[in-house]
């Protein structure tokens, strides 16, 4: 490599860098400012009292340390779990448009939890999350099956696989929900997808599977730059395709199923971050994935602090933020000359 290549590829790689760091100071403060913002809003001298010294008997302190901690919390992981899933859904299928609902994750999920409810009187969130990881999974690996052919599964049979059986899957919802009006109460507030009535235990049991799954994707970088580059190029460099796309499958199912049971069917975050990682590194889907674990969190989290503030004294779920901002990006992603680039 020649002397001004490495200066530029250098130059490249630290302001990528410095990118990253500056994202991960904004997480920072959106993570400060949950803390201290809502329906009671607390100085952040009280925030940072109520982490380091907390006092038993001071509400603000316990404001903060039992309800504003733990929803923050599952904000960061859940919002950094489907950024992930959502850019490797993205690089497996090569579908600018793709999110965790492509390939049946929210269905699935939402039948599971609807079956509890009907049949297992299924009630709490902390036994709705093993309901929803399982239906996740179970429709994922489905989507898998049916999508692969005897070439494999290629990402055009994927999407459709993903398109039936999520129509399928929805229509047996929609029969469950209008047979038992209480399923349909008790679905309805998770359907929304929100960070309120979840803890810091049904994030404890599902942790096992999110970390593994992050760890998974973010070595999956140079797989999704390789196969970025055609099934064809892709095996003539030595990249065994079956075996990628089964990994890159098995992070999602642990990613998107993780995040979907804590938090819901929330829609956009896993469409919206990577495109706008995207726009700020370009295409090497090392950096992509790292930004989208930072961008992802500090969106959620963002999503929530909006939902606390616009209707007080009371709350708008993060999903439905989330759906208010990401519908006018998805119909500028359709317009864009650049949606088919991946």
């Amino acid at each position: 490599m020649s002397a001004p290549v490495a200066v530029r590829v250098r130059a490249v790689v630290v302001s990528r860098a410095a990118g990253l760091v500056a994202s991960s100071l904004l997480l920072v403060v959106v993570v400060f400012l949950s803390l201290a913002l809502g329906s009671r809003q607390i100085d952040l001298g009280s925030v940072i009292n109520a982490i380091l010294d907390p006092v038993s008997g001071n509400n603000d302190h316990m404001v903060v340390r039992d309800l504003r901690v733990p929803r923050t919390i599952l904000g960061i992981v859940a919002g950094a779990a489907l950024a992930l899933g959502g850019t490797l859904m993205q690089g497996l299928t090569r579908n600018p448009l793709a999110d965790p609902g492509l390939l049946g994750v929210n269905a699935g999920a939402s039948l599971l939890v609807v079956v509890g409810i009907t049949f297992f009187g299924v009630s709490t969130a902390s036994g709705q999350v093993w309901f929803a990881f399982v239906g996740a999974a179970a429709a994922t690996v489905l989507v898998y099956l049916v999508g692969s052919g005897r070439g494999g599964a290629s990402p055009v049979s994927l999407t459709l696989a993903g398109t039936a059986v999520t129509a399928a899957v929805t229509s047996v919802i929609t029969l469950l929900l209008l047979a038992n009006l209480d399923t349909l109460n008790q679905f309805r507030f998770w359907s929304v997808g929100s960070l309120v009535g979840r803890d810091l235990e049904a994030l404890g049991s599902i942790l096992p599977f999110l970390l593994p799954g992050m760890l998974l994707a973010l070595l999956l970088g140079r797989t999704l730059n390789v196969l970025a580059l055609g099934t064809d190029v892709a095996r003539g460099l030595g990249l065994h395709i079956g075996l990628a796309r089964v990994l890159v499958s098995t992070a999602i199912v642990l990613l998107c199923g993780g995040a979907t049971a804590l938090v819901g069917p929330i829609v956009f975050v896993g469409l919206v971050v990577p495109h706008i990682a995207r726009r700020i590194v370009g295409s090497d889907y090392r950096w992509i994935l790292a930004y989208s674990t930072v961008i992802g969190a500090a969106m959620l989290v963002a999503a929530d602090i909006i939902g606390r503030l616009v209707v007080p004294p009371g709350e708008l779920e993060a999903g439905l933020v989330i759906a208010f901002i990401g519908a006018p990006v998805m119909v500028a992603l359709v317009r864009s000359r650049r949606v088919g680039t991946l």
